[in-house]
């Protein structure tokens, strides 16, 4: 069965600035396809290639970002790359969008809004960012916490032609055990036909390395119900979720849970989904 990883960072701290690393001394520290290899088990299951997602590195940075994860393409191999933009600059990124159409990987961008307020993406100027993304045929990756699910789903009323890759399932608090508002949420956003889940990045909302597949299946179940198979794709999200889980443990776990999945749902959830969204094939 092909693979795509549709959720992988790669980060040289040596080369670019990564402030929020500060924050993680485990993994502050260059951590590319080698450590990734070396880190895999012999014999585990064979990924035939990942989306790079930008990894808030500085802003000032993010062509350069782009152009490094460029030059080492070949090692992953990296199909696509999603990059930073920022899109609360309204109609002033352009330039900067201009920018990335001119570098072949580039397939999506994403801002992140999980650490900005409720809101940030309802402003007049960051729909204008998101509309000239529309326009130019790029994804955009929401990374968001469970109490901004709403604000994606406005997003996706308000520029229906904006193709839109919800991260790690909207991180769901899966620690405080109540999944009723992230469940309501989610249900919500998934009637918008222009959005898909990924299924990546759950581990670290456990806050814990015991966790279990049993743990996470009643979230599994609830974008499998909500979106069908046919609007997932799966994500590793190495190596920020390292600290929970192992990149092999995290795909044997989503690899057990789609066992029952027929062959269609299964290339769906690991690898057409993906070159779909993000036009990979093109």
């Amino acid at each position: 069965m092909r693979i795509i990883d549709a959720h992988l960072h790669v980060w040289d701290t040596d080369r670019l600035g990564y402030d929020w690393l500060r924050e993680v001394p485990t993994l502050n520290r260059p951590m590319g396809f080698a450590e990734l290899a070396a880190e895999r088990l012999s014999g585990a299951a064979h990924i035939d290639g990942f989306v790079f997602v930008q990894a808030d590195c500085r802003p000032e940075q993010a062509l350069t970002e782009v152009d490094w994860v460029t030059t080492i393409s070949a090692e992953g191999p990296t199909v696509g790359i999603v990059a930073f933009a920022p899109l609360e600059h309204g109609d002033a990124v352009s330039a900067h969008l201009d920018a990335l159409g001119e570098r072949a990987l580039v397939v999506g961008v994403r801002r992140l809004l999980q650490s900005e307020p409720r809101g940030f993406s309802e402003s007049h100027v960051f729909r204008a960012g998101a509309r000239a993304l529309s326009s130019r045929s790029l994804v955009f990756d929401a990374c968001v916490t469970e109490d901004q699910l709403d604000d994606v789903t406005a997003l996706a009323d308000a520029i229906p032609t904006l193709s839109i890759v919800l991260d790690h399932l909207g991180k769901p608090d899966i620690a405080s055990g109540s999944a009723d508002t992230w469940r309501q949420a989610i249900t919500e956003l998934a009637r918008r036909p222009n959005v898909v889940c990924k299924v990546s990045g759950l581990p670290p909302q456990t806050g814990s390395p015991a966790w279990s597949l049993e743990t996470l299946r009643p979230y599994l179940d609830t974008v499998l119900d909500v979106f069908g198979a046919d609007r997932l794709l799966f994500g590793s999200d190495w190596p920020a979720s390292s600290g929970q889980t192992t990149y092999d443990r995290w795909l044997d776990g989503v690899l057990e849970w789609a066992a029952p999945f027929s062959a269609d749902e299964r290339a769906g959830l690991f690898s057409e989904t993906a070159s779909r969204v993000y036009s990979l094939d093109r």
